[in-house]
């Protein structure tokens, strides 16, 4: 599958507050059984323990990573996405889960799945079909800068709560033809054994999940038309609320990211959507988010572009990121990643090879 776009107005949506926390409930489940407490982590990025536990909660893919990154930190367990899509269950899943229990085949079952996967909560990109006499399920990931243990995890739990969930909805002995991961074996791969009971393959060209031709056809023990076709057509429903709330967000994201190093007053955007600002604060409120957020989400990723630019002071990227000042900048950064901006820069070169965009300006130390 390709890669998703990335839009050059500076902005990926990666802010937005469209997620369903499904995976962040399971995985605060999860680590306080090894006595850590993600509160704290939570909390920072804005999720408290009330959000936490409302069902109309949505939250953005950076707020996510941010979390799994932690938790990885904290528990020092390499198989903790493993773990935390074993747990699940196709309740986690709402009217999703409930429609893939009722599908016809595991086919149908699936492909329903990668169609609704945006209500899913999902973090990775679902798609499936056939290759050659296969059928093949595809995970892949969103952003190619994604942190790298934050990448390992998203695609362990993904694959992970595919199979325990196919498992529970068409049998337990259900188990893949075999599994191909795209990042290196762990140092303990019988986990990867005891969940998958396939053959493993580490280092693949894609994450690539292929289903039993045995299995692909097998009528579903929950089968039943009326109500699939029922629960189908309110997750249409979902689905274009959903993508009116995502446009909504995409507008307003690459207003701001056009107009900057000037933001766009709240009030500005109101009259550009003729919306009066209360409806405009209605709206993305029931998105999840605010303008506010959406500013902040906005210059968080110029400041991390521009910082690929080695050769750009950091007066410049304050400047163009719509800061005041180099202190304004340093003390977002620090909110945003618990370091300087100069030592954000190191790892983000490191992680490029050493290499960055260059721009016009001597570095500034």
């Amino acid at each position: 599958m390709p890669e998703p776009p990335r839009p050059e107005n500076g902005t990926t949506r990666s802010t937005s507050a469209t997620i369903s926390p499904n995976i962040l409930r399971y995985l605060t489940r999860i680590t306080g059984e090894y006595g850590v407490d993600l509160r704290p982590e939570l909390t920072q990025v804005g999720l408290t323990e009330t959000l936490m536990g409302s069902a109309a909660l949505r939250v953005s893919y950076r707020q996510g990573s941010t979390v799994i990154r932690r938790a990885v930190e904290l528990t020092g367990d390499e198989n903790l996405g493993l773990r935390v899509g074993a747990a699940q269950h196709l309740t986690a899943w709402g009217l999703l889960g409930f429609a893939m229990l009722a599908s016809d085949t595991l086919q149908a079952a699936i492909e329903a799945g990668v169609r609704f996967q945006n209500v899913s909560g999902a973090m990775t990109v679902w798609s499936a079909g056939r290759e050659d006499s296969a059928y093949v399920v595809r995970a892949d990931l969103p952003d190619p800068m994604i942190d790298p243990n934050v990448a390992v995890f998203l695609v362990e739990e993904a694959f992970s709560s595919v199979v325990t969930l196919a498992r529970l909805a068409a049998g337990a002995d259900l188990a893949p033809q075999e599994v191909h991961f795209a990042f290196p074996a762990p140092r303990d791969v019988q986990p990867f054994r005891d969940l998958f009971r396939c053959p493993l393959h580490f280092g693949a060209s894609g994450n690539r999940l292929v289903v039993p031709q045995t299995w692909i056809s097998r009528p579903m023990p929950g089968r039943d038309p009326v109500t699939c076709a029922s629960t189908l057509e309110l997750l249409e429903a979902q689905m274009a609320s959903r993508r009116r709330q995502q446009d909504l967000l995409e507008v307003l994201e690459i207003s701001v990211a056009q107009s900057l190093p000037v933001v766009p007053s709240f009030s500005e955007q109101a009259r550009r959507h003729a919306s009066s600002e209360r409806t405009l604060r209605r709206r993305l409120a029931d998105c999840g988010t605010s303008y506010e957020a959406i500013v902040e989400g906005v210059r968080r990723e110029r400041v991390e572009q521009l910082l690929h630019r080695p050769r750009l002071t950091l007066r410049e990227v304050a400047r163009q990121a719509g800061f005041s000042d180099e202190r304004a900048l340093r003390r977002a950064v620090r909110r945003w990643h618990g370091m300087a901006p100069l030592q954000l820069r190191e790892g983000i070169l490191s992680a490029d090879g050493g290499t960055g965009t260059p721009g016009t300006s001597p570095e500034m130390t």
